[in-house]
């Protein structure tokens, strides 16, 4: 989540003609996050989010990240709700950018994760693979590996602080593309199951937000991404693999769906990517974002840190002992 459209008093009253909500009061921006624009939104008795897409959404797609939460809501994953307009619809224009407005879920992020909360974090991405799995809905992931290219050439290698990256990057992007697997299960996955995404009431989960990033993809590439944005601890200014937390994520997920002996030979291939995809996007963001921007720019080193201990790695077991 992030500021990058500023919002006034007249689109608020423009949401409140357009919507089938309780009249919103009050709006206040959320400045976490990188991707899109997103509001608070506060009315007599209840609190909304308010999403405007930027830069990496496709119009034509948001369609799909609306029906996925709906059908989401009919089963055991908690997500946010979206609001329907008056006339039955989902969408609409602020700032000439399409938005959206969904319910606000309840509970709220923890700082660090225990292994009870990686295991049950395992058991709810499994759930929502085989539900997912069922669904009749499509989406290309424009943020998988293979699509990169644009990503890459547009990034500045101009900060000092990166004067060997540029290398280091396009040698690593080379390779991983070339040994990317093929044919692995596959359905939709949530895409950026970062800490700050899975909520938590009494220290259970309560609900998983922001699906903007969903598309059909290998099930194994969604426990890559997972180890990466919840399975290292930070040490000082380095970031260290914690295997406990890895082997009770994969724990809670085999639970619910077993996973295959070619996913399990896929998956530092699927860390390394999942790596260099967040590696990219937050030099991007760091090289390109216009500092009058209300945002909180992620340091793109973690993810270096990342990919070099990944490519220490080889097997399955590695992950785990």
């Amino acid at each position: 989540m992030a500021v990058y459209t500023k919002i006034n008093k007249k689109n608020i009253s423009y949401i409140n003609r357009k919507f089938d909500i309780e009249k919103i009061i009050d709006f206040q921006g959320i400045k976490q996050g990188i991707e899109n624009t997103n509001y608070l939104l506060r009315s007599k008795n209840k609190k909304f989010i308010l999403t405007i897409f930027e830069k990496r959404v496709s119009k034509k797609e948001i369609p799909f990240f609306m029906k996925l939460m709906a059908e989401l809501n009919y089963s055991q994953i908690n997500c946010p709700t979206p609001q329907k307009k008056k006339d039955g619809g989902y969408l609409i224009k602020l700032k000439n950018k399409t938005a959206c407005i969904v319910s606000f879920l309840k509970g709220k992020d923890k700082k660090s994760l225990n292994f009870k909360n990686c295991y049950d974090i395992g058991k709810m991405i499994a759930e929502m693979h085989l539900f997912t799995k069922k669904i009749n809905l499509s989406r290309q992931n424009s943020m998988g590996i293979r699509y990169l290219n644009p990503l890459l050439k547009s990034i500045r290698f101009k900060s000092k602080k990166f004067t060997n990256i540029e290398k280091f990057l396009k040698t690593n992007f080379k390779d991983i593309k070339t040994k990317w697997p093929t044919n692995l299960p596959k359905g939709i996955i949530h895409g950026d199951l970062f800490i700050d995404n899975i909520f938590f009431k009494n220290n259970r989960i309560s609900g998983v937000i922001d699906f903007y990033f969903a598309a059909n993809d290998y099930f194994m590439y969604e426990i890559a991404i997972c180890i990466n944005a919840l399975c290292f601890d930070k040490k000082k200014s380095k970031f260290m693999i914690n295997k406990k937390k890895v082997k009770n994520l994969i724990k809670g997920y085999e639970k619910i769906r077993r996973i295959s002996i070619n996913e399990k030979k896929s998956l530092n291939i699927l860390c390394r990517g999942a790596a260099m995809r967040y590696f990219m996007t937050r030099l991007y963001d760091y090289s390109n974002t216009p500092k009058t921007t209300l945002i909180k720019i992620k340091d793109p080193r973690e993810y270096y840190q990342k990919l070099v201990i990944h490519n220490n790695l080889r097997t399955y077991k590695d992950y785990l002992n």
